[in-house]
């Protein structure tokens, strides 16, 4: 069509200008469209579109602006028009037809798409393939198809010019600024690669350039993306955004919750094998070392405790038992139970511990996964025991888990638990019998009727109402079940030493039960346990005990525990040399005159502290005398520590109340329970084991702060994984120098008793003799003591409570035979310690008369009785036995307390609880009246009280 103002009416079509007025190589044309000029008079703008006859067809073409180059293309047939197809058949008539178009000519056909175009200065074919004698240059103004043929024969240039190498590169680069720079990355990179030797073509990644450059080419497409994205964002209705986020949303909820877990578990099923049902006794090898690692032993299970049945051989009660202590989903679950993971994995993300095994699952555990507290083993054990219940049975997966789990009591497999418990083949057990064996699967340690009778019975309850809850059993069935009596617990080594290391591997198991370790995970998942035990503190340890029984009367026992104060840890561990037997290191015995120190303790922490420069009378009383060489008529606190005077120390807890000392010695770290007491307390008629001894010692050592005894230091898996490890914990029980006071009282016991130190390093210690209800005998003997670094603790005794004497006949004491192993070991463990001190003493109350490590007998021979007081004391002199020689009235007074009728005599007392009037208990009651102390023994008879 026209435009108006152009030359001729509106409607018709006009000629372009003159071809000379556009020169042909300023303006590139695109193939198949005419090249365009930049003073078009018809068009009237520069780059806009153009119209031009072709015979009775209108030919449109768009042409690009002037002043940017457009890459070459492919040359395209000429397009014809709808007008030009209207026009078709219709003579063109009105001014500005061209020459010779003024007779109606036939309508021109229109050249198919398909047609090849012509190649540079050719005109175009017919179908029949014959050239028509055209001029090579026609003139747009007379020839119609000048249009068609200039565009053609620029392109045919164009394509011939791009074969040519180009004489400068930035001639041929597009107008678009990111275009002309990646075709001049692409050239380059092409030139780079040609000149670049062969094999060279992998090292250019190994160049940190390369990956800069990647990384920039990620960065901008990544933001083309991004501004693409919200370029079509904007574009979109409300609606649409939001039913475009929905579908996001939605898209990575799928693969995220479908498509991944899928895929990952397709790649574990593929990658993870299937366990073999001896692979668990391969892994059970447990190995405990020393603290330096060095090994002190090793756990191998025994080959000969685990047989393997099939399931027929075991009474489907018995597997129904299992399944309901278990796994009650058992036969329909595909060998994971989803809500159990799920439950598992929430704890995991929590900061709790996992749950929800099958009984595939546990059997996959025992044999491979290893017992990890982790997502990872339990996504690999979900994926074998699906992979398992796929190639298995569930029969025969179930006999392997009977074959290979662990019972208790050193049985792995439940043949082996059958003969264990009950003394006969699992083809002889009843519902019963089984219901207590799949109860004890749990925690075997717990379970055991032999260990907690209550939470066997329990656990045996809970597995007979699930076999009830799953039609397992009919009620009359539940109701007629009885509890089944089961064997006593023999000692079995389980592969560890028989010597004084399978003792301490009992005392090691005993803690890891109480750090949430069981039993079953120590035998099954070949765990390697750090110990605070030194190997050379330990062998001293034992060498001091045996040396010291060598020639001594075989039925003597021993025990020795030693502990680092200011951790903790122990150092040695000894009680006995039966690995299999009784550990005397935690057997109970009454501790004698090793109490009083708790005593003392009690009397400091009073509102009225009792300082040690407190003088008591330490004379014999009816029914209550001192050992031999501990009388003293009147002592402090320190003297009668020193010496053990019983007297003294029975009379402060009886004014004190023994409920306080009991407390007291709980303070410092004894933790048997000490009920139904009485002032016989004082002289040790409770009963406590050497460890707790030690520790509470150690708690004087350290200050007033009670550290934890304890053996395990570290555990580690068999693949290196740490599932606990020993933080020291701390907890001040009393003041330092509450305990300074204490050990200020004992530091001249070791010279008494002739057991000081070599080298003059200072030690605090007690001695302690528990009497027999015979006559001069004694039962146990005892003595604690420490140093700032080590405090050690040691027993001597029998099993059967009976008096203890030496080779030669002599009786045994604290001061005699373990004295001798006490010093002989802490000389040893101290040896390559640096020499240490205790902090300075600053008394409470009044000062004792003497001080440090000196033996500390005073003499003050007053002839009335002696009561604290708030006034200074007169400083005591030095006293002797010897010369303590009543006078007159202090020997009247002494006749008159024999008279069984004499009227009560009172005095006024201060400094125990305050200042009150009390009766004097030495004259008033007649000796058959007094209260004595004293235990009972276990034959009934009154013993004698314990003595230092």
């Amino acid at each position: 069509m026209g435009r108006p103002g152009a030359d001729g009416p509106p409607g018709r079509h006009h000629a372009p200008p003159p071809a000379a007025s556009v020169p042909a190589a300023s303006v590139p044309a695109t193939a198949g469209t005419a090249p365009s000029s930049g003073t078009n008079g018809t068009n009237g703008t520069s780059g806009g579109r153009r119209i031009a006859p072709l015979g009775s067809a209108v030919v449109r073409s768009v042409t690009m602006p002037a002043t940017r180059t457009a890459p070459a293309a492919r040359a395209l047939p000429p397009v014809t028009t709808r007008a030009a197809t209207r026009s078709a058949g219709r003579p063109s008539t009105g001014a500005g037809t061209p020459a010779g178009a003024g007779a109606p000519t036939a309508p021109q056909r229109r050249v198919p798409p398909a047609a090849s175009p012509a190649r540079a200065g050719e005109a175009p074919r017919s179908r029949t393939g014959a050239r028509p004698a055209v001029p090579s240059h026609p003139d747009p103004r007379t020839d119609p198809t000048a249009t068609i043929g200039v565009g053609r024969r620029r392109a045919d240039e164009r394509r011939a010019d791009e074969r040519r190498a180009p004489e400068s590169p930035a001639a041929e680069l597009p107008g678009n600024a990111t275009a002309a720079r990646l075709v001049a990355q692409a050239r380059t990179a092409g030139e780079s690669r040609a000149d670049r030797p062969a094999g060279d073509g992998w090292r250019r990644w190994l160049e940190p350039a390369a990956y800069a450059s990647l990384l920039a080419a990620l960065i901008e497409r990544g933001g083309a993306y991004r501004r693409r994205r919200r370029a079509r964002l904007a574009s979109l209705t409300r609606k649409q955004r939001i039913w475009y986020h929905s579908r996001v949303v939605g898209l990575t909820g799928v693969a995220l919750f479908v498509v991944a877990p899928a895929l990952v578990f397709a790649l574990g099923y593929l990658f993870f094998a299937i366990p073999k049902p001896d692979d668990t006794v391969n892994k059970q090898v447990a190995t405990i070392s020393f603290a330096d690692s060095s090994e002190l032993a090793r756990i191998v299970p025994e080959e000969g405790n685990r047989t393997k049945i099939s399931i027929d051989q075991v009474p489907k009660p018995v597997q129904l038992a299992v399944l309901a202590a278990e796994d009650r989903s058992f036969f329909s679950n595909p060998g994971f139970d989803p809500v159990g993971i799920a439950r598992a994995a929430w704890k995991q993300l929590t900061g709790g511990t996992g749950g929800g095994s099958t009984i595939t699952q546990q059997y996959v555990k025992t044999s491979l996964v290893g017992d990890e507290r982790s997502l990872w083993r339990k996504y690999k054990e979900m994926v074998i025991a699906v992979k398992i219940s796929q190639l298995n049975s569930k029969d025969e997966i179930l006999a392997d888990y009977l074959n290979a789990i662990y019972f208790g009591r050193g049985a792995y497999g439940i043949q082996s638990a059958s003969k264990a418990y009950f003394g006969k083949d699992v083809g002889q057990l009843d519902a019963s019998e089984g219901a207590l064996l799949a109860g004890v699967i749990q925690s075997p340690s717990r379970w055991d009727p032999a260990v907690n009778p209550q939470r066997a019975s329990a656990r045996w309850n809970f597995v007979l109402d699930g076999m009830l809850s799953q039609g397992w059993l009919t009620p009359e069935q539940r109701d007629s079940i009885r509890f089944p009596a089961t064997q006593p617990r023999g000692k079995t080594s389980g592969g560890a030493p028989s010597d004084h290391r399978g003792l301490i591997l009992n005392a090691i198991r005993d803690e890891l039960e109480q750090r949430g370790i069981s039993e079953q995970e120590l035998n099954q998942e070949g765990l390697k346990i750090t110990t605070t035990i030194d190997p050379q503190t330990q062998e001293r340890a034992v060498e001091s005990v045996r040396k010291s029984l060598i020639g001594q009367p075989p039925n003597l026992r021993g025990a020795l525990v030693s502990i680092e104060p200011d951790t903790g840890a122990i150092l040695a561990y000894y009680g006995g040399d039966n690995g299999v037997g009784l550990d005397y290191a935690r057997v109970s015995k009454q501790a004698g005159s090793t109490f009083k120190p708790f005593v003392l303790l009690a009397a400091l922490q009073l509102g009225d502290p009792i300082g040690l420069g407190t003088r008591f009378k330490g004379a014999p009383l009816p029914g209550l005398r001192n050992a031999d060489g501990a009388d003293c008529a009147v002592c402090d606190l320190k003297q009668a520590m020193t010496v053990s005077n019983n007297v003294v120390f029975h009379e402060l807890t009886l004014r004190m109340g023994a409920q306080k000392v009991a407390d007291a010695a709980r303070q410092a770290g004894i933790t048997t329970p000490l009920t139904e007491v009485n002032e016989g307390i004082a002289l040790g008629n409770k009963e406590v084991t050497p460890i707790e001894l030690a520790a509470a010692y150690a708690t004087f050592a350290s200050g007033g702060i009670y550290h934890q005894p304890h053996l395990v230091s570290k555990v580690t898996t068999s693949d290196d994984r740490v599932i606990y490890e020993a933080v020291p914990t701390q907890e001040r029980r009393f003041s330092e120098q509450i305990a300074r006071n204490v050990t200020e009282a004992m530091l001249g016991v070791p010279a008494f008793d002739k057991l000081s130190l070599t080298g003059g390093r200072t030690a605090a210690a007690k001695t302690g003799t528990v009497e027999s209800r015979l006559e001069g005998e004694n039962n146990d003997a005892w003595i604690a003591g420490y140093t700032p670094s080590v405090a050690t603790a040691v027993w001597i005794g029998t099993d059967q409570n009976t008096p203890i004497r030496t080779s030669r006949g002599t009786p045994i004491s604290g001061a005699s035979l373990p004295g001798t192993i006490w010093k002989t070991f802490m000389n040893d463990a101290t040896k390559t310690r640096p020499e240490e001190s205790f902090a300075s003493f600053k008394p409470i109350g009044p000062p004792p008369a003497a001080l440090g490590t000196a033996d500390g007998r005073v003499t003050s021979p007053p002839s009335t009785a002696v009561a604290p007081s708030s006034a200074p004391a007169a400083p005591p002199q030095p006293y002797d036995p010897r010369l303590d020689v009543p006078d007159e009235a202090e020997l009247n007074r002494r006749e008159d307390s024999d008279s069984q009728r004499r009227e009560p005599e009172t005095r006024r007392e201060c400094g125990l609880l305050g200042c009150k009037t009390v009766e004097d208990r030495s004259s008033s009651a007649p000796a058959d009246e007094r209260d004595e102390p004293g235990t009972r023994s276990e034959a009934g008879a009154t013993r004698q009280p314990a003595r230092g």
